[in-house]
């Protein structure tokens, strides 16, 4: 895809990135800033499609048509996907 994604981050995702080491901020906001591109899958039942960042997972939706992705939430892999 040659399309460029304008990319929202909610406050509850910052919150998640700002408590961070910084070798872990790096790594999750490059994978976001990759979006779409990445280990993304879209979440059976739901709108939203996930990104895999090692064990940290990043909940987020996608409009093709505004070429906006918005990042909902981020957190450990065994937890995040009790909040949907």
């Amino acid at each position: 895809m040659n399309q460029n994604y304008k990319i929202n981050i909610s406050k509850n995702a910052l919150k998640f990135i700002n408590k961070q080491d910084n070798y872990q901020r790096k790594r999750i906001l490059s994978a976001i800033y990759g979006l779409p591109k990445g280990d993304v899958k879209k979440l059976k039942g739901y709108e939203y499609y996930r990104l895999r960042v090692g064990d940290f997972r990043v909940i987020f939706t996608k409009n093709d048509k505004e070429l906006v992705i918005l990042v909902i939430d981020i957190g450990n892999r065994g937890q995040i996907y009790d909040n949907l």
